[in-house]
């Protein structure tokens, strides 16, 4: 079976890193896995980039596609209210370009084709006979270009008037995005397109979608490395960052920390009247400068994109925190679950996939603050309880999250699609 992944990129965020790392399962276990992407941020041979025609018609058309694309995002350039989340056109600059190196393959994975291929020249340019697999690392897919939708629900019938623009007309941008999405979709039929979703929840909100309600959908949490992401000896890990032995450490992982969907500004409120418990230090990871200034001691330690190094820094931490307002299945909370550290966060999105509430960490209402502040400080308090937690999050994560249960996972699909079997879309591993 010979299977290829389309991603933009080959690393770099959350969706293009998971695409990476299920390519890499998938070889492991014998597969023959090629990757075509618009970028390419690694060495590995089996991951190709796909060159646009250099002659001067194809150039001069790359132009125009780009013109007019950012003049559509131009005039909302004093609307867009400021902090929201990554909003896409679903065009770009290379139309189907990028799709003439398309090799053969009896399946293909899609992951993101931003900045790749749009849609309409997708499925023009694969054969009809290949299945499509879409797997969904956010929203985008079925949105009319936000990749979070902020709790604002439009989605469901066709956008418009999008709070994530500053627009109160309804034929805007985003109108106009779910319109193209709907043509080029609505020709498709429900056989030769099959989405995968990491999270139960994103499987309920695409279910709930006006676009993509009509595909089947199956539930595949993302896979780890768990040679990589695993419990460091912990007083080796502080030595190497810098850290007192006794501190008390909270950890936050964001990329970019400034996210305001990842809610560092959040944290930074519910750590407030938190200076009782002796040396308790915040340490975060993500490019920029953090957002708001803290109430207790602060260690940035910047972008870290080495694995193993990433490894180190979560099995510093007694409590991983992540506040996010809307989640996917973050990857960040998977990797310190696998080095076995506890997580307290809101109970949102895919963040209930993964905590396992008084098993591998702690839940409270979606903002929350001052719930939030409690959970963070009964943990911190109760090396007992953090110590049964560790045991938990990393055998769940050996259960749940090793990368061949996920590449055998994809598997068992490919193998079903390709065999034409109708089926109940599976569910594997939804909390």
């Amino acid at each position: 079976m010979k299977v290829v992944h389309i991603c933009s990129f080959d690393g770099r965020d959350g969706g293009a890193i998971a695409a990476y790392r299920l390519h890499q399962g998938l070889l492991r276990l014998g597969q023959d896995s090629t990757m075509l992407v618009a970028e390419k941020r690694t060495e590995d041979p089996t991951v190709t980039v796909s060159q646009p025609t250099r002659d001067l018609a194809s150039r001069l058309r790359r132009r125009l596609r780009s013109m007019q694309i950012s003049r559509s995002l131009a005039h909302y350039r004093h609307s867009h209210p400021a902090g929201h989340e990554l909003f896409s056109d679903d065009r770009t600059p290379h139309g189907g370009d990028l799709l003439d190196q398309l090799p053969a393959a009896d399946i293909i994975n899609i992951h993101t084709m931003r900045l790749f291929a749009d849609n309409r020249a997708f499925f023009a340019a694969v054969p009809k006979h290949t299945p499509v697999v879409r797997t969904l690392h956010d929203m985008n897919f079925f949105t009319g270009g936000c990749h979070y939708d902020a709790g604002c629900g439009k989605y469901t019938v066709q956008c418009g008037a999008c709070p994530q623009l500053g627009s109160h007309k309804e034929q805007d941008l985003s109108r106009k995005i779910w319109q193209r999405k709907h043509e080029a979709l609505s020709t498709i039929p429900p056989n030769r397109l099959h989405l995968v979703t990491p999270s139960g929840w994103l499987a309920h909100e695409a279910k709930h979608s006006s676009l993509a309600q009509h595909f089947p959908i199956t539930v595949i949490p993302y896979g780890l490395d768990l040679e990589v992401f695993c419990p460091r000896d912990r007083r080796f890990a502080r030595d190497v960052l810098g850290i007192h032995q006794d501190a008390a450490v909270v950890l936050f992982v964001a990329q970019p920390i400034t996210r305001i969907n990842k809610g560092f500004a959040l944290l930074a409120q519910a750590l407030e009247g938190l200076g009782h418990l002796t040396k308790l230090l915040l340490v975060s990871v993500g490019s920029g400068q953090p957002p708001v200034k803290t109430p207790v001691p602060h260690l940035h330690l910047g972008h870290i994109g080495h694995e193993r190094l990433l490894s180190l820094v979560y099995s510093a931490a007694d409590v991983f925190v992540i506040p996010s307002r809307q989640d996917n299945l973050p990857l960040t909370a998977l990797e310190v679950t696998a080095c076995g550290i506890p997580v307290v966060g809101f109970a949102v999105g895919g963040i209930l996939d993964i905590v396992r509430p008084d098993i591998t960490g702690l839940l409270v209402p979606a903002q929350d603050v001052r719930a939030l502040h409690t959970a963070i400080c009964e943990l911190l308090q109760d090396p007992g309880r953090r110590a049964e937690m560790a045991a938990n999050c990393r055998r769940i994560a050996v259960e749940e999250y090793a990368l061949e249960v996920q590449a055998r996972r994809y598997i068992e699909l490919y193998e079903m699609i390709l065999a034409g079997v109708r089926h109940e879309p599976l569910s594997h591993g939804v909390g």
